[in-house]
């Protein structure tokens, strides 16, 4: 099954996005959890939440990707900044609980000046104190393009983190691999697909990786800078896109787009992308 579909706004509810999702040939979804530059949050309502998961299940939707907002930075050695993260994202986790199989996807941070361990040290004792044994929400490690001092720029760092885990904890760990965010970080997943996942195999692991954002990129390999680009309209290109949703080490994962789009042009975009799936 191709599982393929976009960002968009919980603005209306949980079970509006679902039905949004269906309407343009989308079967998931992804959305931010709370204001991704703000800081209020307001507990969702159970029911719209239950209605979401009974029309997941009738339209064979996978599992949506809910994104942690850009306000969080558990790299953080600021009080308050690691302080409200935690808060958040132990906030956010409660609610996913409700959702079957959900998706947490949260970007790593930045160290900003501390250095690329302390960083990495901080991520992980966040995870320690967020996860519980018994949860069921699965968080995301998102790949980053490395700008700046933000973590996650290679597969050591995002390992780093993982390792940094208590060991009853690591089975709530994946990653999430963003195609824009690893080519402008120096990784060519688009022209060499199959030797770019096999480092991430050796370095962290297959089984770690539990979605794609799937993104071209407006600058070529290595530029770190994070621009993502409508699919085939960037450096990645429709060829290099049509190889990693057909890649069979990622081909069963759902992919998230997150291109520079409006509804419309997610519908193209995800006609176009189901074109070019072979063996459906």
């Amino acid at each position: 099954m191709f599982y393929i579909g976009c960002h968009l706004s919980v603005s209306d509810g949980y079970a509006a996005m679902g039905k949004t999702a269906l309407s343009i040939g989308a079967n998931t979804f992804q959305y931010f959890t709370r204001n991704p530059r703000g800081r209020g949050f307001k507990r969702p309502d159970a029911e719209d939440i239950a209605a979401l998961t009974a029309f997941m299940q009738e339209h064979n939707f996978a599992p949506p990707l809910a994104h942690a907002p850009y306000t969080l930075n558990p790299a953080s050695e600021v009080d308050r900044i690691r302080d409200y993260t935690r808060e958040a994202m132990a906030e956010d986790i409660s609610v996913l609980e409700e959702i079957p199989g959900a998706l947490y996807n949260f970007h790593p941070g930045a160290h900003v000046g501390i250095g690329v361990q302390a960083g990495i040290a901080n991520v992980a004792q966040t995870l320690n104190i967020v996860m519980k044994e018994d949860q069921r929400t699965t968080l995301l490690i998102e790949t980053m393009a490395g700008k700046g001092t933000e973590l996650g720029r290679n597969f050591e760092e995002v390992r780093g983190i993982i390792d940094g885990v208590d060991p009853a904890l690591r089975s709530h760990v994946g990653v999430c691999l963003d195609t824009c965010h690893i080519s402008d970080g120096g990784y060519d997943i688009a022209g060499e697909t199959d030797a770019v996942l096999e480092e991430f195999d050796r370095i962290i692991g297959i089984d770690r990786l539990r979605a794609v954002h799937l993104n071209d990129s407006k600058n070529p390999v290595g530029a770190a800078k994070d621009r993502h680009e409508k699919i085939g309209e960037g450096f990645l290109g429709l060829a290099g896109i049509t190889k990693i949703i057909n890649h069979p080490m990622l081909r069963d994962l759902p992919f998230y787009l997150e291109t520079p789009n409006e509804l419309d042009g997610y519908a193209q975009e995800i006609a176009l992308l189901r074109s070019q799936r072979t063996g459906e």
